[in-house]
């Protein structure tokens, strides 16, 4: 099955401390024009994205909180995939001195050092929600919303299935969708973890990174990669019975 679309990450993926380099715009640019799809997805706020990223318009579709609401650039659409956060919640995180908080329309996000807080005001509140770490950042979103459910919404709208997408990102929280993705990649600067799981590891870091994996896809290495896995799945599978 060709690849039809990319799927990425933002910040330390797609964008070197909030800023996507003109050349990587570019890439972004040429795949377009090749009639495949770009989906981004990121942990960030619509309202922050849009203003450290004037380019993202150039997606078909973009997941942000972390998988919880899925915005159309080109019908400038959104779609919440998760819902609010309890009023109670954020009032036993206040309550707890749990600074700094930020809310978004779903997604409730703070430093790492305060999993502890976290951790026991969901408890105390036997709430279906959990924790996600990013870095130094720890979001809390409800149960079954990461990423990947994003990923599958985005593509859904685009009329896409997870084995047509390549996806790359750098970090703990890009785990679930990089999982759920056709072809997995890490940019050179991503977690040793992350590296780990992946097909392939990019040649360069953040933009540049991604920069590399399209050129990939428009030469059609990655479609020869799924190639080669689809012609030895089946001796794979006759070798383990």
């Amino acid at each position: 099955m060709p690849i039809r679309a990319l799927a990425t990450d933002y910040d330390g993926t797609l964008a070197t401390r909030g800023v996507v380099p003109d050349a990587t715009v570019e890439a972004l640019r040429r795949l377009k024009a090749s009639g495949r799809k770009l989906l981004l997805i990121t942990g960030r706020e619509l309202p922050d994205l849009k203003q450290v990223f004037p380019h993202v318009g150039l997606f078909d579709a973009v997941v942000v909180e972390n998988g919880a609401l899925l915005y159309r650039p080109e019908r400038e659409e959104e779609e919440l995939l998760a819902p609010a956060p309890p009023a109670a919640f954020l009032d036993e995180l206040r309550r707890r001195k749990v600074e700094p908080l930020a809310v978004g329309r779903c997604i409730v996000a703070t430093l790492r050092n305060h999993d502890e807080a976290v951790a026991a005001s969901i408890a105390a509140l036997e709430l279906p929600w959990r924790i996600i770490f990013n870095n130094e950042s720890l979001m809390c979103l409800p149960e079954g919303v990461d990423k990947a459910s994003g990923l599958v919404a985005g593509l859904h709208a685009l009329g896409l299935t997870p084995p047509e997408v390549v996806g790359v990102g750098d970090a703990e929280n890009d785990h679930p969708f990089l999982a759920a993705a056709g072809v997995s990649a890490a940019v050179a600067n991503a977690l040793p973890s992350l590296k780990a799981d992946v097909d392939l590891v990019t040649e360069g870091e953040e933009g540049a990174g991604v920069a590399w994996l399209i050129e990939r896809v428009l030469d059609g290495t990655l479609d020869e990669l799924v190639a080669k896995r689809e012609a030895t799945a089946p001796a794979a599978v006759a070798q383990s019975s």
